[in-house]
């Protein structure tokens, strides 16, 4: 099917049901098409490192429960999603959602991301409450916007990194230059815009991170949900350690994330191997290829080495 030796070629029923089993995870209610309208650039240009880290389906699942911990570290964000979303209802649909969500921000054309993050602004608007410690906190505020969006960015870096292919300074320079404008579209104003600069927020919030049942209670239902197709659910949990094991020692030691949400080498060269095999396999249904076709390129075009 492709000439580049880079990219894996499978029997065509093998293909297809990976191919419908990744497509089922981003269909929450909807099917989202990609490939229109015609020729509408993204947000994000297809030469861009992010167009080529988040095609990894495994990675970015990775990166963004690192992300998830992250923000559930800080009672203001842990408490503002667990008080008004379903997750603990409908995990699933929550999960499919945050994805595509997250899909349609990077490979969506302009006029429907624009449109999708100024839906996500509306509604975080009218998220306010009060911690179980008392403290106020509103969707919307900066503070916790900038954090948000400096998790996201360290999960889904950090993972591909750890795991499919090491990132070079370069690269993580373009990652923040290409995520500033839609930092700035969510009201992350002041999200980290370099490598310093991320290290200076995680140090500013190391007072804020505490360790919450909630963050125990998130990855119980994570293990339990069923994501993963029969096959390879085993390996759901280990995923889910891939994910504690990217967060900074601190991190993991403050969130009482250590004992069994440690890797073995084992379950390390498993997830290396998964991560870097779906970087090696075009996937005819996914937003990156589909994508790659709104804009006229071909369906290995982020995946020739």
């Amino acid at each position: 099917m492709f000439d580049d030796p880079s990219i894996i070629s499978l029997p065509k029923p093998l293909q297809h049901r990976i191919d419908s089993f990744a497509r089922s995870l981003l269909q929450p209610a909807r099917a989202f098409d990609f490939s229109t309208p015609p020729c509408e650039p993204a947000l994000v240009s297809p030469e861009s490192v992010s167009w080529r880290i988040f095609k990894n389906p495994v990675s970015v699942f990775i990166g963004g429960v690192a992300a998830v911990l992250l923000e559930f570290g800080e009672s203001r964000v842990r408490d503002g999603v667990w008080q008004h979303s379903s997750f603990r209802t409908d995990p699933l649909t929550r999960l499919q959602r945050t994805g595509l969500a997250a899909m349609i921000t990077i490979y969506g054309p302009r006029s429907k991301a624009e449109a999708m993050i100024a839906g996500v602004v509306r509604r975080h608007d009218r998220v306010t409450g009060q911690t179980r410690e008392g403290e106020p906190y509103h969707a919307n505020d900066p503070v916790l916007l900038d954090w948000v969006q400096a998790t996201a960015g360290f999960g889904f870096t950090e993972a591909y990194h750890a795991y499919v292919r090491h990132l070079t300074e370069d690269d993580r320079r373009s990652l923040f230059a290409e995520s500033a404008p839609i930092a700035r579209l969510y009201g992350a104003v002041g999200a980290p815009a370099s490598r310093q600069e991320l290290d200076l927020l995680f140090e500013a919030m190391k007072p804020r991170l505490a360790a919450s049942s909630i963050i125990f209670e998130l990855l119980a239902i994570m293990t339990r949900t069923l994501i993963l197709p029969a096959p390879v659910r085993p390996m759901q949990k280990v995923m889910l350690k891939a994910a504690v094991e990217i967060l900074p020692l601190w991190v993991r030691e403050r969130l009482g994330l250590e004992g069994q949400w440690a890797l073995n080498p084992v379950e390390r060269a498993l997830v290396r191997t998964m991560a870097e095999a779906s970087d090696r396999l075009v996937l005819p249904s996914s937003p990156a290829v589909q994508s790659c076709r709104r804009l006229g390129l071909p369906d290995d075009y982020l995946y020739r080495s």
